[in-house]
């Protein structure tokens, strides 16, 4: 059965601390632990009173000053790692941790994940080829050397580099290593552990490397497993659940995160805000608990791109300038129909196309499977779509040879409908409003990766307001855009009431719009 060593980083909250050991260590755990030396000596003593007789706490053999993106960061992990290794001779497995993480699993389940199979976990993707790196210098983290901090002493950080530059300073990164690069919060096996750090004692060319390299806690341990332990053997994930804003800060979890938190396939979460008491004391006791089973939905990173990415449409950002392109033509006339269920409006876009003739178009900009013809590459992706949405639209008019074209568009892109609606052409907009039961909207989050089979209803509870309310929000942003030629139909209203509006909006007589509205499965879910 797996015995977890836990390699705890901290430098505050001297009480979280001694409460975290304590609860790691009483469910038949360890844990080794590095206080970093910039914090109070008082807080450092008042722990080591609080956990100094417990004999499945040990502590790093000196304390280090750590400063982000620094090599102290490494030689601090690698000081608790050691003490671990020889205080905890029965541990199978050591598990980074900071300060700010908690268990999303119970002990039993932890022991259980990792006797299932004889792996390493890891992220560890090859530094130059992947993306992980979003922005910032990328090869110079590795072929200058770095003295200075940038966080800190930003002006000597760049000065030392631009002057390596200068003076063609660069250095060879080791011949035998395949830099990689990943999450710093990993889970190693003994043996991996063990050959780690004979590695470390035998190659000091490598040691030298990385203590002048930039954030190299997301390379070392990265670098170095991936050199020392066969690939198969490694799996490619960190076990702490962990997200980042779109601002690039760690995303903080609170008391209403608990179902969220243990319906993913991770073993501990960070960061926890030190404000969610309860979360903490919820999740302490789960640790210790046993027979509990965790349905995973694994829904969480899809769930929180969703509730934030509302910013990107204007409740939190500026809307988005689209590039302009030049006009459809002025005779032309562009019928935009829009609908959150997409099944409803290519029901009635089929009908006008059997009805009326004009030409038709399902959701050319949000559905990439959308059958187009071929524009010369310009319709091949959805980003090229919508960058050059007016080209696209006036070669579907020239490629039908029509002065009419009908297309379906997600009632989100209210931006898209605004660029139309400039353009010197005719453009006028239908709106169907649909019922949505709760039924529906469960099954729209689960489409949309939003919540999974598996998800607690607790946790589509809390969810389903919130779709229903964007849903709101969007028809809300089409009335509020005010646009000239504004039409609705209902699902509540009869196919009389809504061959009025659909006349006017197709430029029908009501008797050939009264055969599109009769439609009897058009709003069928």
């Amino acid at each position: 059965m797996a015995k977890i060593a836990y390699i705890l980083l901290c430098h505050k909250d001297a009480e979280g601390i001694i409460a975290q050991a304590q609860r790691l260590t009483e469910a038949g755990d360890y844990i080794a632990i590095h206080f970093d030396a910039r914090a109070a000596r008082e807080d450092f003593d008042r722990i080591r009173q609080a956990l100094g007789q417990n004999p499945s706490v040990a502590f790093a053999a000196r304390r280090v000053r750590c400063g982000w993106g620094e090599w102290s960061l490494v030689e601090a992990t690698l000081l608790a790692v050691r003490a671990a290794v020889d205080a905890f001779p029965r541990a199978t497995h050591f598990y980074m941790l900071s300060g700010d993480c908690m268990p999303i699993k119970s002990a039993e389940y932890a022991s259980a994940f990792l006797d299932r199979d004889d792996v390493d976990y890891v992220e560890s993707f090859d530094f130059f080829k992947s993306d992980w790196i979003k922005t910032g210098i990328r090869e110079e983290r590795l072929i200058y050397r770095h003295f200075f901090n940038e966080r800190t002493h930003k002006s000597w950080f760049y000065a030392s580099m631009d002057l390596q530059k200068r003076l063609g300073l660069t250095r060879r990164i080791p011949a035998d290593l395949q830099i990689q690069i990943g999450s710093q919060w990993w889970c190693l096996r003994r043996r991996t552990v063990e050959w780690l750090l004979d590695f470390c004692a035998k190659r000091r060319d490598v040691m030298r490397f990385f203590r002048t390299t930039w954030i190299p806690d997301e390379t070392f341990f990265q670098t170095l497993v991936r050199h020392l332990v066969p690939e198969h053997e490694i799996r490619a994930r960190t076990l702490t659940f962990l997200m980042f804003t779109d601002y690039g800060m760690p995303v903080n979890f609170y008391n209403d995160h608990y179902d969220l938190l243990l319906s993913q396939d991770y073993l501990f979460a960070r960061k926890i805000s030190p404000e969610a008491k309860e979360l903490k004391l919820r999740l302490g006791q789960l640790y210790a608990a046993t027979d509990v089973h965790f349905p995973i939905s694994n829904e969480g990173r899809s769930l929180f791109r969703f509730l934030t990415g509302r910013g990107r449409i204007g409740r939190r950002f500026a809307p988005r300038f689209w590039e302009t392109e030049s006009s459809l033509g002025r005779e032309r006339t562009l019928l935009m129909v829009t609908c959150k269920k997409w099944h409803v409006a290519k029901r009635l876009v089929e009908r006008v196309r059997k009805v009326t003739g004009i030409p038709a178009v399902d959701y050319l900009f949000n559905e990439a499977s959308t059958p187009l013809p071929d524009l010369g590459g310009i319709q091949s992706t959805l980003e090229k779509r919508t960058r050059h949405r007016r080209a696209l639209v006036r070669m579907l008019f020239d490629y039908w040879k029509t002065e009419q074209l009908v297309v379906c568009i997600d009632p989100a892109n209210v931006d898209l409908m605004q660029d139309f609606f400039a353009d010197r052409s005719t453009v006028r907009l239908l709106e169907i409003e649909c019922e949505f039961t709760d039924d529906y909207l469960i099954g729209h989050a689960r489409r949309v990766g939003l919540a999974g089979e598996r998800t607690p209803q607790e946790t589509i509870n809390r969810l389903l307001p919130t779709i229903r309310y964007d849903v709101r929000f969007e028809s809300d942003r089409i009335r509020d855009a005010d646009f000239e030629a504004l039409y609705r139909i209902r699902e509540a209203a009869t196919p009389a009431e809504n061959a009025v509006p659909l006349a006017a909006f197709l430029g029908i007589a009501e008797a050939k719009a009264r055969v599109i509205a009769e439609t009897d499965y058009l709003f069928v879910d």
